[in-house]
């Protein structure tokens, strides 16, 4: 990869990251504060507030802004610590959204109806309407709509930007030897965990891993690891919003802390014992885009289950 092939993965980077902010300001806007609302009154049954914790992460597509903001519930008195972990668990879940909504980019064929589905295809259109409604129309919860379609539309283009930059990478046996060292379950699982801590989102994480599949040499042995630590990562927001708050609302964010590295190493443990004695055939897979959100799915469920 050339300097130019850095700039575009970066430029590309800048904007998916850019994007995913756009799309959850947006959002928040314009159902934030009813979020809120029903997040209060609806959290005193187990099932409503894993439900709750669902759905509000796979509308602001965010777990780690769902769980600040149950922090902050706990810590005013708003919500119990009970309560909390319930909503806590339906995040987990809900923020697998977003891995699905990238894994249309990754959709191959050249029937009319697969390209409609590609992002790409209807991306433009999206972009256009959402200028017009943010720029030139005064209401302001199309405004609101509009800024969540500008943040899709950039996302989209920041995807396609750096799954282009990064293709060249599968020819470089540097890059090979990278993703090598990374199929080590436990170097794999901290990869994930300081990429995600980093950019304190496991959507866009999980999003660059599917950026980085289009070079045809991230396996699924490589890229379940990472998927696993993305979720230890995440959790990093959370809990530097506990910080000065009391004893319960940090209490809120160590679960969600003990709850993501709990899953990861009873699953880790299981997935390398099993892969050990059965040899399965899908760890030496391409990983694409499709697979890479059936696998954060998955595990994210079975973390839940557990």
């Amino acid at each position: 990869m050339d300097l130019f092939g850095v700039l575009e993965m970066i430029g590309g980077l800048a904007l998916f990251l850019f994007g995913m902010s756009l799309m959850g300001t947006g959002l928040e806007k314009s159902a934030g504060n009813k979020l809120k609302g029903l997040l209060e009154r609806l959290t005193s049954k187990k099932l409503n507030g894993f439900l709750m914790g669902v759905a509000v992460t796979a509308i602001i597509q965010s777990s780690s802004a769902t769980t600040v903001m149950v922090v902050g519930f706990v810590n005013s008195g708003i919500m119990t610590l009970k309560q909390a972990i319930n909503i806590i668990m339906g995040a987990n879940v809900g923020t697998t959204v977003t891995a699905w909504i990238l894994s249309l980019a990754g959709i191959q064929g050249s029937n009319l109806f697969v390209k409609l589905l590609k992002p790409t295809s209807f991306t433009p259109i999206l972009a256009l309407i959402g200028i017009i409604y943010y720029m030139f129309i005064k209401n302001q919860k199309k405004k609101d709509i509009g800024l969540i379609m500008l943040g899709f539309a950039t996302l989209i283009y920041g995807m396609e930007a750096m799954s282009a930059a990064v293709q060249p990478l599968g020819e470089m046996e540097g890059f090979r030897n990278l993703l090598l060292v990374f199929s080590n379950p436990i170097l794999g699982v901290l990869a994930g965990a300081v990429v995600t801590g980093i950019i304190q989102s496991s959507s866009a994480s999980v999003g660059i891993l599917q950026a980085l599949s289009a070079t045809g040499q991230v396996t699924m042995g490589t890229a379940i690891p990472i998927i696993m630590g993305q979720n230890i990562g995440t959790c990093v927001t959370a809990l530097i919003s506990s910080v000065g708050t009391n004893k319960n609302a940090r209490r809120a964010a160590l679960v969600h802390l003990y709850f993501n590295i709990i899953g990861t190493l009873v699953f880790i443990t299981l997935f390398s014992v099993l892969n050990n004695i059965f040899s399965f055939a899908f760890v030496n897979l391409a990983a694409n885009h499709f697979y890479i959100a059936i696998a954060h799915s998955t595990f994210n469920i079975l973390c839940t289950a557990l």
